[in-house]
C-alpha cells in the first residue's frame, strides 16, 4: 500500500469512527485540526485589527478583515486535509443579503459528506468612526437585481434575524455564530458567540441586532476556546438548546 492509499485509509477511518461508532480519538483529531486552523485564522486577522498606519493612510476595512480570516483559515485546512471532514462554504453576496451568513462551517457525515452539524457565521466590526453592523456595501442595481433574482421586493429583518431564521429552517444542528472583529475597549480580539436558540427571540418580537448580541459579553468572564466549542457541539445528544460565549484570540 503506498502513501496515498494510506492517507486515504486514514481520512475513511476518521469518518467512519466518528459517525459510525462514536470514537473519542477520531473527534479529537477532528477538533485539533480545527484549532490549529483558526489559529492560525485569528492571529493573523489579529495582527490586522492592531496595525496602525503612523501616516493613518491604510485602514483595513471590514470586507478585507473577512477575506483575511476566511482565507488564512482555508489555506491551513487546506493543508492539514481537513476540509474532506470539515468543509467551510464562502456564501455569495447574493446569499449574505439573503440568508445573513458571510460563511458556513459543516462537519461532514459519513459516507454521503452530507452536513452533520452546521455552524453559520456573521461577522461584526468595530471601526473607530462607529459601531454598527458592517457589511459589503451594494450598488441600489445589484441590491435590485437580487431582489428580483429572489422574486422578493424587499427583505425583512436585521442581518442577524435572517440568519437565525437560516439556521432554524435547518434545525437544531445548526448553529449561529457571531463574530466580533474587536469590541469595545479591546479592539484587537476576536470574541464569538454561538447558540442554537436564538429564534426563541425573534417569536418574542425582540430586535435582533448587535446591541442584543453584544449584550450577551456585559459581565462574561467565562469564554470556551474555538477547540472546547467544536467539542461541545460533535459531544452534544438530542435536541437541546445549546449556547456558548467563544474566545478566539
Amino acid at each position: 500500500m503506498d502513501q496515498t492509499d494510506l492517507q486515504h485509509e486514514a481520512k475513511t477511518s476518521i469518518f467512519r469512527s466518528l459517525w459510525g461508532k462514536p470514537n473519542k480519538t477520531a473527534s479529537l483529531d477532528l477538533i485539533h485540526l480545527f484549532g490549529d486552523c483558526i489559529r492560525a485564522a485569528s492571529s493573523r486577522t489579529k495582527d490586522y485589527l492592531l496595525f496602525r498606519d503612523p501616516e493613518s493612510k491604510f485602514h483595513p476595512n471590514p470586507s478585507t478583515l473577512c477575506e483575511i480570516f476566511l482565507m488564512t483559515y482555508i489555506q491551513r485546512s487546506s493543508q492539514l486535509n481537513l476540509t474532506n471532514i470539515f468543509n467551510c462554504t464562502a456564501m455569495t453576496p447574493e446569499q449574505r443579503v439573503l440568508l445573513g451568513a458571510q460563511w458556513v462551517w459543516a462537519v461532514l457525515d459519513y459516507p454521503t459528506k452530507n452536513p452533520r452539524i452546521q455552524i453559520a457565521v456573521q461577522v461584526f466590526h468595530l471601526l473607530p468612526e462607529r459601531m454598527e453592523e458592517n457589511f459589503e456595501e451594494l450598488s441600489l442595481d445589484t441590491y435590485s437585481e437580487i431582489m428580483r433574482m429572489a422574486g422578493m421586493e424587499v427583505v425583512n429583518g436585521t442581518q442577524a434575524e435572517r440568519m437565525v431564521d437560516f439556521c432554524s429552517s435547518i434545525g437544531r444542528d445548526c448553529y449561529a455564530l457571531f463574530l466580533f472583529f474587536g469590541r469595545e475597549n479591546d479592539e484587537g480580539n476576536i470574541y464569538g458567540l454561538l447558540s442554537n436558540n436564538l429564534q426563541a427571540a425573534v417569536g418574542k418580537c425582540v430586535r435582533l441586532d448587535r446591541s442584543f448580541i453584544d449584550h450577551f459579553f456585559k459581565g462574561a468572564k467565562c469564554f470556551v476556546t474555538p477547540s472546547g466549542m467544536l467539542r461541545a457541539l460533535v459531544g452534544k445528544e438530542g435536541d437541546d438548546p445549546l449556547t456558548m460565549l467563544v474566545k478566539f484570540t
